[in-house]
């Protein structure tokens, strides 16, 4: 972003005419990990905010919409929902380059590694509950009473999302992989009926998108709401379910080659018995499918990445070169989803 996060000035004078309290000067600290919206802690004499934005160049069509994770936020706050408390935002590109908004800091621990190897068997086992709960807690929230009723279009969303993310992987391509064709084919033939099932979906929800309490498993908030809309609620869940698959090793982490009982880790069945308890569900249909999906939409996520990454325009380009090698694995793990039946 041109000016910042070197020149805070602009910004400064902006968060003081829009943020009840806040006080500079400002120091902007890039944290290095997001790959989408780049996010920067934001240090003031008072205290700390934490500013997403927008990343530079040319973006593809519907992403990076910083605007309506602004709106989720606020959303969210109103039902009581876990989440960074929404604070303002800047749509004038002229303050920092592009376009912003800030959220309250919160104080508490990221697990980057969903095998919380430095975690007792009792303290895995509440985090593990407590991601469960919040998820079953989301895909509860009366969207209606949120204010959120318009915020994506009911129904077939499973189609919708196969042709959005085809796209969006067709126009980042820059190699073949034929898994990756492969599974695309197979989602458009294998597509579930719609069962009518709507909620507001996160779309990237894993442990490291959580903030949780020091001294608990207590979920204070889920972050990076860059992909939430109205969905189907069994989405996320595979999506999460994703992590019993992939490797625990390099820069994968993952649940799979893990004893996950002797560490006090739920098997993915007993995860989702547990949500469908939650969701008075006897059970979640077409599951091979959900988990296809999941992958497939992983897959094209990160091949985007990795086009910004050699386009100049990812948040870590060195990350987002690592993050695209990932994509035949990932195509390569839902084909043999879809094999297992």
């Amino acid at each position: 972003m041109s000016g910042f996060p070197e020149d805070t000035a602009a910004l400064d004078a902006w968060a003081s005419a829009h943020v009840e309290g806040f006080v500079g000067p400002s120091r902007a600290i890039k944290y290095p990990t997001g790959q989408s919206n780049p996010t920067y802690r934001l240090e003031t004499p008072g205290r700390a905010y934490v500013l997403r934005s927008k990343p530079p160049g040319k973006l593809l069509k519907s992403a990076h919409m910083v605007e309506r994770e602004f709106r989720v936020l606020r959303a969210l706050e109103n039902v009581g929902f876990p989440a960074p408390r929404a604070l303002a935002l800047c749509e004038d590109e002229g303050v920092t380059g592009s376009v912003f908004y800030l959220m309250g800091y919160v104080d508490g621990r990221i697990l980057w590694d969903p095998a919380l190897p430095d975690l007792t068997n009792t303290e895995r086992a509440a985090i593990y509950d407590s991601m469960n709960a919040g998820l079953a807690a989301l895909h509860s929230i009366d969207v209606a009473k949120a204010g959120l009723a318009d915020y994506g279009k009911p129904g077939s969303y499973f189609q919708r999302q196969t042709q959005r993310w085809s796209e969006q992987y067709r126009s980042s391509e820059t190699k073949p992989v034929p898994d990756m064709d492969r599974l695309i084919d197979w989602l458009a033939a294998h597509m579930p009926p719609d069962d009518g099932r709507v909620s507001l979906v996160h779309g990237d929800f894993r442990i490291d998108n959580m903030i949780f309490a020091h001294d608990s498993g207590r979920l204070l908030a889920v972050l990076d709401w860059e992909l939430s809309t109205l969905g189907h609620p069994f989405a996320d869940l595979a999506y999460q379910c994703m992590q019993w698959r992939l490797p625990n090793e390099g820069d994968m982490r993952g649940l799979a080659g893990i004893d996950r009982a002797a560490k006090g880790l739920p098997s993915e069945e007993d995860y989702v018995a547990t949500y469908c308890r939650r969701m008075g569900l006897s059970g979640v249909p077409h599951w091979p499918f959900m988990i296809a999906f999941s992958f497939f939409r992983i897959a094209a996520i990160l091949q985007g990445v990795y086009k910004r990454a050699l386009d100049g325009n990812a948040s870590n380009p060195e990350r987002g070169i690592k993050m695209g090698a990932a994509v035949p694995l990932m195509a390569k793990l839902a084909i043999e989803e879809i094999e297992r039946g």
